[in-house]
Formats: C-alpha cells, structure tokens, sequence
C-alpha cells in the first residue's frame, strides 16, 4: 500500500497546513510509505493502484482533484482538510484535531460516497448557478486570508442588492418548475458555502439536493435563511426557497450562464448532474446525515 500525498502547499493560513504539517502528524500515526506528487505533473497518477491511498491536503478543490484520480485507479481518498471551507470533510464528520485524523487515515475504516457527474465535470460538494457562482469569480485571494469561509457571503452581500436573477427551467424526476431565480444550488452532500447545512441531506444517500432561491428583498432573504438555519428542517417549497431531491437534475436557461462546482468555474449551462451512488471509498468512521 502507497500512501500518495497531494498537498496544496497554498493550504491554511499562510500555506502552514502544507505536505510537511502533513507528514509529521502520519509519520506520527505509523504511516511510513508516504510519496509526494501533485496535479501538475500528473505522471504519478498511472502508479496509483487499488490498495493506495490519495491524501487530499487542501480545501474542497483539490478534494475534488485526487477524488478524481481515486475514481479513474480504484483507490482509496482520505481527505486531510487544509482549505478555506472544507464542506466535503464535514460530510465526512472528520475529528478537528489533525492528530486524530491522521489516525483514521491509520485505522483504514472505509465508506462509500456519492458522486455528481455532468458534461462540465464532477463534484463532490455543489455546483452553482446565479449569485453562487459570485464568490468563487469575485472574491479575492487575500480576502479569503482575512476572511476565511465568511468571504464567501461577504462577497454575496456585496453584489445582492443589484442582482436581479435569471430565468431557469429546474426538471427532476418528480416535475418541472420554471422562473426567476436568484441562485440554484445543486449538491451532493450535506453542506456546501463553508458550513451551510442542507436539511436532511447526506453524502451517501444516493440523492442530488436542489436549492434554489428567488429574488427577494435583503431582510426577506435573511429572515428565511435564519429560519431553515435554526429549524434544521426542510423548506420545500416557499415563496422564496424550493429545495428538492432527485437522482437527475436538469437546468437550462434562456442565456447561458456561469456553472461553478467545487469551488472552481467548470462551463455554461445547460446543466444535467447525474448521482453516481456509493461510487467512491473514502476514510472516515460515518457519513453525517442533517437533522430531518
């Protein structure tokens, strides 16, 4: 077994979650057969076997990267969270303390996660449409330092009150629903935007989470996230936010707009996401699943 360290070395405040953090706190777990590589040079990824484990050290987007390269050679992703939002690791219920993680990778307790698949790519998180897409194209490196994952509705509040939406077509197995909407998420797991929680939801239950929210006044839109964030339970259908799930999701729009999945701009719409259940093997004791 090859333990294959793909560390972001930008990872962390001031990049101090890099391949060496990483490596004191394995070594320290028993976990001796370490190598280093990276995506850009991608040579190593044709020795990477069944047996081996990816040990992703880096935020939600290179999760995604070495998800990537476990799904093509069979292997095994351990996810070392090193990242500004780190949504998929809490997916995962992963322990805080880096020690204890590293223990995990160690122990080798496995489950299976779904994987959302499209023409523009795959994800493991969430792929936005609308003012999602907002603070993955606006928000700056430095801001994301100082702000961490708060950058992300910073640079939202930024932009809200001159956004006016767009007109979309959201089809899944059970209907079609069409309008002005202000964003549409759709995600693979439970959480997604550095810790927004999706009510009943979970990484392995073979379902997509569709969120999409209209254009409403700034107090309306705030005053329905305060309620489905203290509720932990699902809106349904509002006025303002539709949540549904679905295998397959469907969204097309009258011009094309901006897709961004995992935190990195992917294509243009139309969009078809597909559920590949139980697809991946991860590292972790259990799958989290949201209050219902």
């Amino acid at each position: 077994m090859v333990y294959w360290l793909m560390a972001n070395p930008k990872a962390g405040e001031q990049g101090s979650r890099g391949a060496d953090f990483w490596r004191t706190h394995l070594e320290a777990a028993g976990i001796a057969e370490i190598r280093d590589c990276n995506l850009d040079n991608t040579a190593w990824t044709k020795d990477v076997g069944p047996g081996d484990v990816v040990l992703a050290a880096g935020g939600d987007g290179s999760v995604n990267a070495a998800a990537g390269v476990c799904l093509d050679s069979g292997a095994t992703l351990a996810v070392l969270p090193s990242g500004t939002a780190n949504d998929f690791a809490r997916n995962l219920g992963l322990p805080e303390d880096p020690q204890e993680i590293c223990d995990l990778v160690s122990a080798g307790r496995t489950r299976m996660v779904d994987v959302a698949v499209a023409r523009q790519g795959r994800f493991l998180n969430v792929a936005h449409i609308g003012l999602g897409t907002l603070p993955v194209r606006e928000s700056s490196g430095e801001a994301k330092r100082l702000l961490g994952r708060f950058s992300y509705g910073a640079a939202l509040l930024q932009k809200l009150s001159a956004y006016r939406g767009f007109h979309g077509v959201i089809e899944t197995n059970k209907g079609r629903m069409s309008g002005r909407w202000l964003t549409i998420a759709i995600s693979s797991g439970a959480f997604f935007g550095g810790g927004t929680e999706i009510p009943e939801a979970s990484a392995g239950d073979g379902q997509l989470d569709v969120i999409a929210v209209r254009p409403r006044s700034l107090f309306l839109l705030i005053l329905t996230f305060l309620v489905v964030r203290l509720s932990r339970s699902s809106p349904k259908r509002t006025s303002t936010v539709v949540q549904l799930k679905s295998p397959e999701v469907k969204v097309t729009t009258r011009s094309p707009k901006t897709i961004t999945m995992d935190g990195d701009v992917a294509g243009k719409t139309p969009l078809t996401v597909k559920c590949q259940p139980a697809c991946l093997r991860v590292i972790c004791d259990d799958l989290v699943t949201t209050g219902e």
